[in-house]
This record gives structure tokens, C-alpha cells and sequence, in this order.
């Protein structure tokens, strides 16, 4: 099967509805709506540093496409398309059925349509720019923190990094399906960034750890900010096991892909009611406060002499 002919089995879904040209040609179009801008992004997923070699590839397809749509939630961004560079050792059928499967399956949950992209032959990874529609304007940034804002997370934290940490250490067979799915297949929280563009000041999606995220926010923002730990909201599979590595994990544990957002405290009410809404717990955990440093405080209200390192890609 030549490269062409694996295009078209397995990644070829006919003419595009939400852009005036689908795969086929040298490049993709994109007709912005009016009145609106096109969030885009990409990630690379490396065999052997972003996924196991023994990944089921359904899961592969689903997670190489939610890191992306991650990042647009986190600009309050609808997506609507993407392409796919992917380099593959060898034309194997079932398994490219499978990561199909994966990867479609969340892409028609969110209106997200392939769009274009590239194979090759070599080594695995996974390379997808992601495409979203935001109001001119309206899109959510690193930029907009103030002083006073609150500080918020959705979701649970540091389980899907303690996963990681389990597999390397032969004891993945011991971990609960629950935990593995939020490794294997992270939720991108779309409809939650959409909501927030008129209630958050700035956001980010968590992918290499809350204080190396949380700092991207203070360094584009200007600003500090002061953690609770005692109220975040870590893994409560982890916690059972043990409580102290529950938080340094959720302080500094990558994988987690949930939002991570400041907002004014007068939307306090309104924010509680949207994470009611959408059946997802929204938690605020601190404070942005003046000054350029993150503090975290200990369940005595004591800042932390200490702080977890999160994951740097060259450190």
C-alpha cells in the first residue's frame, strides 16, 4: 500500500463542510467567518517521549488530536479543522484502522473536519495543526492576569502524570481504568474555554504541570500569584495512596490537559453556575497578586520553602 493509497483508506472522508477545500491538494483553505480570527496551534507526539510503543492506537489518534484541541480551549476557540503529519514504520492496516477510528471520533464530536497533512515513512510520531474560530477580540490569553483576579482549575489534577511515573515503573497493570483513560484519552474542555471568554482574564491548558503552566500566566502577565494547596483539586485515586505525593504531583505533574484561569472575583457566582452546567467542577485555588513570583501555601498557611519542578522539554 503506497502513501497515497493509505490516504485515501484511511484518512480521505470526502468533500470538507466547514472549509471551501478539503485533502487533496497542495494546501488547505480556510474562509474566516466575519468579523472573527482563526486560533491555530500545533503539537508533535514523539514515540518514546510523549506515548508508550505499547499505546493502544485508537488511544494515540484520540490524545495526538485532544492536546491540540486543548490549546484552543484554552483561547476560548472553536475548532474546526486540522492537519495531520504522521510518520509511520511501515503501512499496517489494522493498526491504521484503529488510530483512524480514535482520532475521527473526537474530531466529529467537536465539528472538527482533517483538512490536510503529510505522511512519511520513518520512525512514529504524530504532528497536527488545529484550526479555531474566536470572536474578533474575544479570544482568552497568558496577558490579561490582574491583581485581585481569582485564580481557577477545572477538573482533577496529578493523576495523569503519577500514571506516567507507575508505567516507567513497571506497575501500570495496578492502576484503574479511570486513571488511565485520563492519560490515554484527555478530554479537551471546549465548551468550558468557549464560556469563559467573558468571565476569565486569562487562561492556559495544563500539559506540563500547574506552576510550569501557572508561570507562563505571571511572566506574560506581569504579575504573582499565591496557590492554596489545600484546596486543590488532586487526583482522589492518587490521594488514597498518599496524600503528600497526591500534591507535589498536582503542583508540578504534567498530562493533566484541564484549563487553568484567572478571573475577576465578581464573576465568582457565575463561574460556579457554569461548571454546575456543564457537570464539571471548576475549584479556586488562589489568588493573582502583585509581585512576579508564584507562593504556594502549606495546609498551615504557610508559603512553601520548596517547590516541585514541572516538566521543561530541555531541561
Amino acid at each position: 500500500m503506497g502513501e497515497f493509497e493509505l490516504i485515501r483508506r484511511f484518512f480521505d472522508r470526502g468533500p470538507a463542510r466547514r472549509s471551501p477545500l478539503g485533502i487533496g491538494d497542495d494546501c488547505a483553505l480556510i474562509a474566516p467567518r466575519e468579523h472573527g480570527q482563526i486560533a491555530v496551534t500545533s503539537d508533535v507526539l514523539v514515540e518514546g517521549r510523549h506515548f508508550f510503543p505499547d499505546v493502544a492506537p485508537f488511544d494515540l489518534g484520540h490524545k495526538s488530536l485532544a492536546v491540540n484541541l486543548s490549546d484552543l480551549a484554552a483561547m476560548g476557540a472553536e475548532p474546526f479543522g486540522f492537519l495531520l503529519s504522521v510518520s509511520l514504520p511501515g503501512a499496517d492496516e489494522a493498526w491504521l484502522g484503529s488510530f483512524a477510528e480514535g482520532l475521527f471520533a473526537l474530531a466529529d464530536r467537536h465539528g472538527c473536519e482533517l483538512l490536510g497533512g503529510d505522511t512519511t515513512a520513518g520512525p512514529l510520531s504524530i504532528a497536527i495543526t488545529a484550526f479555531g474560530h474566536v470572536p474578533a477580540g474575544a479570544a482568552l490569553r497568558r496577558d490579561g492576569a490582574q491583581p485581585g483576579d481569582d485564580l481557577w482549575v477545572s477538573g482533577e489534577i496529578g493523576g495523569p502524570s503519577w500514571a506516567v511515573g507507575e508505567r516507567y515503573a513497571g506497575r501500570g497493570a495496578a492502576l484503574g481504568s479511570g486513571l488511565v483513560a485520563r492519560l490515554d484519552r484527555p478530554e479537551p474542555r471546549i465548551a468550558l474555554g468557549i464560556e469563559l471568554r467573558h468571565l476569565a482574564s486569562a487562561a492556559i491548558d495544563l500539559s506540563d504541570g500547574l506552576l510550569g503552566d501557572l508561570g507562563h500566566i505571571v511572566d506574560r502577565s506581569r504579575v504573582g500569584a499565591e496557590i492554596d494547596e489545600a484546596v486543590l483539586p488532586v487526583s482522589m485515586q492518587l490521594a488514597a495512596v498518599s496524600p503528600e505525593r497526591a500534591i507535589e504531583q498536582a503542583l508540578s505533574g504534567g498530562d493533566d490537559y484541564e484549563l487553568l484561569f484567572s478571573a475577576p472575583p465578581e464573576n465568582r457566582a457565575a463561574i460556579g453556575a457554569l461548571g454546575r452546567r456543564l457537570n464539571l467542577p471548576l475549584t479556586r485555588i488562589g489568588r493573582i497578586r502583585d509581585g512576579a513570583s508564584i507562593v504556594v501555601l502549606d495546609a498551615r498557611g504557610r508559603p512553601r520553602a520548596r517547590l516541585p519542578r514541572s516538566h521543561e522539554h530541555f531541561g
